[in-house]
């Protein structure tokens, strides 16, 4: 064993000494290292999934652990998330692990005003908003939600069209109902009050 990999191994048994080992090709303590850093990864989601079972009105937008071991949870709420509500998803998680076994950092915030809409959640709680959508045919949708449900949502709009008879244009109300699997991105259009 090269000296590099003694001196990793006199540190501890953190997941960067794991993964250390996995790119060296060896095995700490007789377990694969992707094997610790899968645990690791459940035991997270497992905790986190008990976090937010405290705090139903809370769900998960996404969870990322990396290979350094930085955990990045993005949360969002039915009625929006306080700060004590990242804190206390926070320190579930921070108390109940064990930093001698895993050195690990971690960030709880929540999806931000103009963070896109990733769940079919989250488009409940933005209902009479208006949506900025593009599809997975990349055609571009602005208008008011109107209805949102298991399957997809229902967008409607004015718009100025040529008349049927006569000249000029008049103005109609058009909608598009989409299903989540047919939407691309999707994002809350802010708007500020004269």
């Amino acid at each position: 064993m090269t000296l590099l990999k003694r001196q990793c191994f006199k540190i501890g048994k953190s997941i960067k000494t794991y993964i250390f080992a996995a790119f060296n090709g060896i095995e700490v303590g007789g377990q694969s290292p992707l094997f610790y850093f899968m645990e690791f990864n459940t035991r997270v989601h497992d905790l986190l999934e008990e976090a937010l079972t405290e705090q139903p009105t809370l769900f998960l937008v996404d969870a990322h652990i990396d290979s350094a071991s930085h955990i990045r949870v993005v949360l969002d709420g039915d009625e929006g998330v306080t700060l004590e509500q990242c804190m206390r998803v926070s320190r579930h998680i921070e108390h109940n692990m064990d930093r001698e076994e895993h050195d690990f950092s971690l960030e709880v915030g929540s999806a931000g005003a103009a963070s896109p809409l990733t769940i079919p959640r989250q488009y409940k709680k933005h209902l009479g908003r208006i949506l900025a959508i593009v599809t997975n045919e990349d055609e571009a949708l602005k208008g008011t939600l109107t209805t949102t449900d298991n399957n997809g949502i229902t967008l409607q709009w004015k718009a100025r069209e040529p008349k049927p008879i006569g000249k000029g244009k008049h103005t109609v109300t058009k909608e598009a109902a989409l299903s989540y699997e047919h939407i691309k991105k999707a994002t809350v259009q802010i708007q500020f009050n004269k």
